[in-house]
């Protein structure tokens, strides 16, 4: 009986007045079921347009933008959530994304998948994507001048030493060769240390080899404030101790590993940041 009382709400929600798209043909009300995407659209979007947002992006722990993402209502991904919101336009990706994307167009709503960027310009090509999307491909434009711009200033000067780097988040795993992380570390001046311990991927990294091969730079952040992650504790593990003279503990916030889009920019100052403090350069 639910099933059936479900399927009737939807179809009835769909054959009411969509909400439409403007004279430009934007769409009026758009929902992004992905934290990622989410954060790109608060950049490109006017506020009137966004109809909701992930509720992860709510999130202090997971997410770099949840202060603006609290400010929209959050989905959870049913469809007969997101069909209750009469959008226009959809975005998607990740778990599930392949099943609204058959469901929703029957319903006369546009559904928009998206893939994971495995480089700086993949997620510049998702930027432009979205903002295209939405009808404001002029603020996709300046959104990736911003993230072109930390780039730039973020490069080392000729001559600065690269420094070996491991970012460890929770239960060890790091970001490993052809990844967007990896691209952003090395554009920071980090050479990643995955690849001296013979990941091809990313993966788990063991303590027992950081301890054997220690990286000059030990990236880890916290959750959240007063919140130890597991890298926390493992710098605190007693056979550290024996490199501690050799490797330098720096922050880095978990928050900025999840995302690419806007949430490059304090990623890339923030590693920038890093090496700096690490090479006892300060602040420039």
């Amino acid at each position: 009986m639910r099933r059936i009382a479900a399927l009737a709400l939807l179809c009835a929600l769909a054959a009411a007045p969509a909400a439409g798209a403007d004279g430009r043909g934007a769409p009026r009300r758009v929902v992004s079921l992905n934290p990622c995407l989410d954060a790109i659209l608060l950049d490109v979007a006017d506020p009137s347009q966004i109809a909701a947002l992930s509720r992860y992006s709510r999130e202090p722990g997971q997410s770099a933008v949840w202060a603006r993402a609290r400010r929209y209502p959050a989905v959870s991904g049913a469809a007969e959530e997101i069909v209750a919101l009469r959008p226009d336009l959809v975005l998607i990706s990740g778990m599930g994304a392949s099943a609204l994307t058959g469901v929703l167009p029957r319903l006369g709503i546009t559904a928009a998948n998206f893939g994971v960027p495995s480089s700086i310009a993949d997620s510049e090509a998702q930027v432009r994507r979205v903002a295209r999307l939405v009808g404001h491909p002029d603020k996709g434009e300046a959104l990736v001048a911003r993230i072109e711009a930390a780039l730039a200033a973020a490069a080392p000067a000729p001559g600065t030493p690269r420094l070996s780097a491991l970012v460890y988040v929770d239960k060890g795993f790091a970001s490993g060769p052809g990844t967007l992380m990896d691209e952003l570390m090395r554009r920071a001046g980090f050479d990643n240390a995955v690849r001296r311990y013979g990941f091809t991927r990313s993966a788990d990294v063991p303590l027992e080899m950081v301890v054997a091969d220690p990286p000059q730079v030990l990236l880890a952040g916290r959750l959240a404030p007063g919140e130890p992650t597991w890298a926390d504790r493992v710098i605190s593990h007693p056979a550290l101790s024996a490199v501690a003279g050799r490797m330098k503990r720096e922050a880095f916030p978990q928050t900025l590993l999840f995302c690419a889009g806007p949430v490059m920019i304090p990623a890339i100052e923030a590693l920038a940041a890093a090496r700096r403090d690490a090479l006892g350069e300060g602040a420039s």
